[in-house]
């Protein structure tokens, strides 16, 4: 297929951010290579501002439809531009978090922000996919960027393990996804995810094979997000990493993994929903169940919130599994909003560390009120939001997931979701008793930079804000995906 000039004028102007974010990390990556230590900040100041130019090009070029670019392996609509947005702005502030920690650890090189900005761009690239071909690039190129930034840290054999155990197992999932997507293309003889969902029905004589793709992609997406049974490396590498690139592999790259889900089971893949929807109810429930009830065996709280993460994508594929519309965006509003507060409650572990000395044991926040109200109170909102307590942003999330289930006629499944949530509370209160009601074992005087504290309390008060005023954010998630 031969491109016009006026193809090629849109192709560029819908992949303007996606150009900005490659032209800027390749720019970035050259000129560190030259500078000299006194002017090291420099790349952290062009990484922020790249992020910066690619969230106003996100929004001066918000799609009011769906478009497609680039002979449709690209799509550009309102959920894909809604998501990128909050992608570039969550890695943004787990910049700022991540800034002070690595100096203190002699860890602020170029790279981590160089990998940061190139696994945005596979992030980005997931988020807009329109083909198989296109899904899988993006993903290869987040996940690769996540392996390195693990293992920066060389000294480190916690990390080393880590970025090991990852990469891995995170090649054998991706290696499980693309056996899935070969059984699908050998049956439908499409890439293209709009194709592919008008030849599934037309191949029902080969149902058994695709359901056997099928099973092999939910596999490797269920790595992806850290669904039980495929969890196994997800715990390890929050504890081996260091907290902040954890921090940074903890929050957007769920985004960028709910839009693959979209992407490849609702946009692709809509006739095999009876299949994967069974499917996701197992992963559901077994995630929920595993997640919130190990979750309260640790007393390291960079594990803890692992197995906490767990739960929340099985909560997360609630709304996903009811296969509507107003499903899907519960999930959308389910999965900015965890992201929000798992930035927060690393950006809290973080500013509690210092240089030879890591916050990473719940006996850490003993005492964190005598030491610094205001720094408990930060806690103690993102502590009660990830809980689902009222009326905080995650009740509200958790309320929107479980509303949808329980109108897609699955009341059985909310009540156990209700149940483990239940169960999950526990591990959440009991980090607001060690700050509240037990003696500091530690009275060294908390010191941050202006710019991590300013950020932190916007971060708090977002969650804060939004759980005033929920309506907001779930307004924007139910115009993204056209629900009036």
């Amino acid at each position: 297929m031969t491109l016009t000039i006026a193809d090629l004028n849109l192709n560029m102007a819908l992949l303007l951010p996606e150009i900005l974010m490659l032209t800027m990390g390749c720019l970035i990556l050259a000129i560190d290579a030259y500078l000299p230590k006194h002017l090291r900040g420099l790349t952290y100041q062009l990484s922020q501002g790249t992020l910066l130019g690619a969230a106003l090009l996100i929004i001066a070029a918000m799609p009011s439809q769906r478009v497609l670019a680039m002979n449709g392996m690209f799509v550009s609509d309102p959920m894909g531009a809604v998501l990128k947005l909050f992608i570039v702005l969550i890695v943004f502030f787990a910049f700022i978090y991540s800034r002070d920690y690595l100096r203190d650890r002699k860890l602020l090189k170029g790279e981590y922000f160089v990998l940061g900005l190139f696994a945005v761009l596979g992030m980005m690239v997931m988020v807009s996919a329109h083909s198989l071909l296109t899904i899988y690039l993006g993903l290869e190129l987040l996940s690769l960027s996540l392996y390195a930034m693990i293992a920066m840290h060389r000294d480190s054999q916690q990390a080393s393990e880590a970025a090991m155990k990852y990469f891995v197992l995170g090649a054998l999932a991706s290696g499980m996804l693309l056996y899935g997507m070969s059984m699908i293309y050998g049956i439908t003889g499409t890439l293209d995810l709009a194709e592919l969902a008008q030849a599934i029905p037309q191949a029902s004589e080969h149902q058994t094979i695709l359901v056997f793709g099928l099973v092999f992609i939910v596999i490797g997406l269920a790595f992806k997000l850290g669904a039980v049974p495929f969890h196994m490396w997800l715990p390890d590498v929050y504890q081996g990493a260091p907290t902040a690139v954890t921090l940074f592999i903890a929050s957007a790259p769920k985004i960028a993994a709910f839009a693959m889900l979209m992407r490849l089971l609702v946009d692709g893949m809509q006739h095999l929903q009876t299949d994967w929807q069974d499917m996701l109810i197992l992963l559901s429930i077994l995630s929920m169940a595993t997640g919130n009830i190990i979750a309260i065996a640790q007393r390291n709280i960079k594990r803890m919130l692992a197995y906490s993460t767990i739960a929340h994508v099985g909560y997360l594929m609630l709304g996903i599994l009811t296969a509507s519309k107003t499903g899907y965006a519960a999930s959308m509003f389910y999965v900015v909003v965890y992201s929000l507060m798992t930035l927060g409650a690393f950006g809290v572990i973080v500013l509690l560390s210092r240089a030879g000395f890591e916050a990473e044991q719940i006996d850490d926040f003993k005492g964190l009120n005598d030491r610094n109200s205001w720094y408990a109170f930060i806690m103690l909102i993102i502590m009660l939001s990830m809980a689902g307590a009222p009326p905080f942003i995650g009740f509200w999330a958790k309320w929107s997931v479980l509303t949808q289930v329980v109108q897609a006629g699955f009341i059985w499944l909310a009540v156990i979701a209700v149940l483990f949530a239940i169960i999950g509370a526990f591990y959440y209160l009991r980090i607001i008793w060690m700050m509240y009601f037990e003696k500091a074992e530690d009275t060294t005087p908390i010191e941050a930079g202006m710019e991590l504290r300013v950020a932190l309390s916007a971060n708090a008060l977002v969650i804060l804000g939004l759980g005033i005023m929920p309506h907001t954010l779930m307004a924007v998630c139910l115009g993204a995906l056209g629900v009036a």
